[in-house]
């Protein structure tokens, strides 16, 4: 067990290693009044799941120019491609693994002095005794360190996926269900020469689906949700952007009449989601938490299948696999995944047979707070330091990130209160208000 590390005074913890964790621990060290610790495991942070665990054929969901680190800079990334010989324009939708090392080098470029990267998982986070009004905490991880710091960022990601309650105790050990695919190694043990099932349609079920198709499989795959839809693609250039008076309402109907209309009046519906999207922090926080309700119930995946697109090339390669029927979306309500006598799984949907799986996966994004937490946060949780947030969609904080005295969110843990927090040009905002909105302390060496 390693001895306890102690920070100096004037140090602020970021935990997290991904694109959230990267990018607020660099607009803190911006700031020569604070020394900044990452702590993640990491050994380049930045990548993170969504990119270090991404195969080259994966690509962006956004183009390249929408994914600069650094906000006051569009260009900052396609500089760094052009640098580097790669090739890229604007309307790019870059390989994930491309992405994964900008951000990086984005990290290790603002690292220095004030800001240094703990490598290591923080298991724990408490606060100091006495405790003080501005914060003051204690972060232990699996070294056995314990790191002293001012506030502390959970810049976590996004809640794993929860696995479904149809999904029985003994089929959730077989090792013929994985419940994330993401996990090292997760996809390396499914047959390739039984069917597979997917729970989930959207871009996680894409990504599976192309990375099990990549050896000229020949065996189908399903993709299973309530509604069955795929998300749509990006056109192959960007619509010209609209602007719309969207009214703020604390009920649905004003809003879902205004992007009809406006769409029915000839306007590219890319460009209007893609306006709704700039706007809908401001729309989400106007609607009464009923109407929310009602549109997580019955609207959400609908936004999800248009808001969250598929580049044109991925969207071409699960067409061609739907087409030649090694893909098949379905629609159906899961009742039960029990083990199969003769191996794999067996599955029931409502009002079907059952059919035998070699291998289900869950593809349903990220899961509802509490049941989805890790241990960290779930400590924090029943620890009374955070509060899970509204609709259990991530945890209670105020309008610059801060969840209590001296601690904060950065990224997908924010959701519930704002709408927009898992793509990078909401976390980059996020991460300057957080940077910004810490106290001053002007006697911190910048040394």
């Amino acid at each position: 067990m390693a001895a306890p590390t102690e920070y100096s005074p004037g140090t602020v913890a970021v935990i997290g290693g991904g694109a959230a964790g990267s990018l607020t621990a660099a607009a803190i060290a911006r700031d020569p009044a604070w020394r900044t610790v990452l702590i993640s495991p990491e050994e380049r942070p930045g990548r993170g799941v969504a990119y270090g665990t991404a195969e080259p054929w994966h690509l962006l969901n956004s183009r390249a120019v929408a994914m600069s680190a650094d906000p006051d800079d569009p260009g900052h990334l396609l500089r760094w491609c052009h640098e580097r010989g790669l090739p890229a324009d604007a309307a790019t939708f870059l390989p994930r693994t491309w992405y994964g090392e900008y951000l990086a080098d984005h990290f290790r470029s603002a690292a220095g002095s004030r800001l240094t990267h703990h490598r290591a998982t923080a298991t724990g986070v408490r606060r100091t005794a006495p405790a003080s009004p501005g914060g003051g905490y204690v972060v232990t991880d699996d070294t056995g360190a314990e790191i002293r710091v001012d506030h502390v960022v959970l810049a976590l990601g996004n809640p794993p996926p929860c696995v479904p309650s149809a999904v029985s105790a003994t089929a959730r050990r077989d090792v013929a269900f994985v419940a994330d695919p993401w996990a090292p190694g997760a996809l390396g043990a499914v047959p390739a020469d039984e069917p597979v099932l997917l729970l989930g349609t959207g871009l996680t079920a894409v990504d599976v689906a192309l990375t099990l198709t990549r050896d000229g499989r020949t065996v189908p795959i399903d993709a299973l949700s309530r509604r069955g839809l795929p998300p749509l693609a990006h056109p192959a250039r960007p619509a010209p952007a609209v602007t719309l008076d969207l009214p703020s309402s604390p009920i649905l109907a004003p809003l879902v009449r205004r992007v009809r209309e406006a769409i029915a009046d000839g306007a590219d519906w890319t460009a209007v989601i893609d306006h709704v999207r700039t706007q809908s922090d401001r729309l989400w926080a106007a609607l009464e938490p009923d109407a929310q309700e009602r549109f997580l119930r019955h609207l959400q995946r609908y936004w999800e299948v248009h808001r969250h697109r598929m580049a044109p090339p991925i969207a071409a390669r699960i067409a061609g696999l739907r087409s030649q029927g090694l893909l098949n979306l379905r629609r159906g309500h899961l009742t039960s995944i029990e083990p199969d006598p003769r191996g794999g799984l067996l599955v029931h949907l409502h009002g079907e047979p059952p059919k035998r799986y070699g291998a289900v996966i869950t593809c349903t994004g990220p899961g509802p707070l509490p049941c989805s937490a890790g241990p960290l946060l779930a400590g924090l949780i029943r620890d009374g330091l955070v509060r899970t947030g509204p609709h259990g969609l991530g945890i209670e904080t105020d309008p610059d990130g801060r969840a209590g005295p001296g601690l904060w969110l950065a990224g997908p843990l924010r959701r519930g209160l704002l709408w927009e927090s898992t793509a990078v040009p909401e976390i980059r905002g996020q991460a300057a208000r957080l940077a910004a909105a810490l106290p001053a302390r002007a006697s911190v060496a910048a040394g």
